[in-house]
This record gives structure tokens, sequence and C-alpha cells, in this order.
């Protein structure tokens, strides 16, 4: 079952257990995703439908990698092979970049959309940013060594 299948508590829940996964990537892509969604609320206030549609693009995307990152880091504990390693790499990189992206959204609807939502595009931006440097950590980190891993 995907992450986004289940209710908040429970994907809190999986986030707590002493399992590899899903850890630390997925709670940077939901981030993500919780950021995106704001930048949608912004968007709609702002009347602003090309930052709506992407934002929204960017939500799904980021909540895919949640899952991404659970399966890539569950396969490599069972494989230990190069190809899964790699991935470990990829899906935060992904993470990263999506994340970025919906920052650089946040950001200017934060300057230039509706002032009454601009807290909320603001809050966005916030996440958005910590989602894509604590996914930046983890590219560092399974780059580095595997310390991660």
């Amino acid at each position: 079952m995907t992450l986004a299948a289940l209710p908040f508590s429970e994907v809190l829940e999986r986030l707590g257990e002493r399992t590899p996964a899903p850890a630390s990537g997925s709670a940077a892509a939901l981030t993500g995703a919780l950021a995106a969604a704001l930048v949608e609320l912004s968007a709609r206030f702002s009347e602003d439908e090309e930052a709506l549609a992407r934002a929204r693009e960017l939500g799904a995307r980021l909540v895919a990698l949640a899952d991404e990152d659970a399966e890539a880091y569950a396969a490599y504990m069972r494989t230990r092979s190069d190809a899964d390693r790699n991935r470990t790499i990829d899906v935060p990189l992904a993470v990263a970049e999506a994340a970025a992206e919906t920052a650089a959204l946040a950001e200017r609807l934060a300057e230039h959309g509706n002032r009454s939502v601009a807290g909320d595009a603001l809050v966005a931006a916030e996440l958005a940013h910590a989602a894509a440097r604590s996914a930046v950590a983890l590219v560092e980190l399974n780059r580095a060594d595997g310390s991660r891993l």
C-alpha cells in the first residue's frame, strides 16, 4: 500500500517505526508535497492557473517519490547491489529538484500573489526549502560512503 493511500496518522506511525523504510527520504518528499499543497492554495487565491497546475504536478510527483524512496532503500537493504544503491541517490535527488521548484513557485506567489495568503506561500517556501535541503543531505550521505545505507 502506498503512503498516499494511508491515513495521515498511519503515515506518521510508519515513519516512526523501527524499520529501514519509509524513513527520512520519504519524510522529505512528503514535506515537499505539503508545501506543494500550500502553493496550490496560494495559486487558487491568486488566480494563477499556471502555478496551480504546476503545483499539482509537483505535489503528485513528490508523493510518488515518497514511495519510491522507501522502495529504493528497502531494495538496497535486500540486494546491496550498485544499481539499487544508485536508486538511493537518484530518488532523493529527484525529491530535491521537485522541492526546489516548489519553493520557487511559493516564493513567487508570496511576493506577487494574493496578499491574504502570503503567509501560506511563505510557509510553503520554508517547507519546500527544508525538503530540498534534507534530500540533498541524503544524496551526499549515500554518495559519500553509504553510511545511511
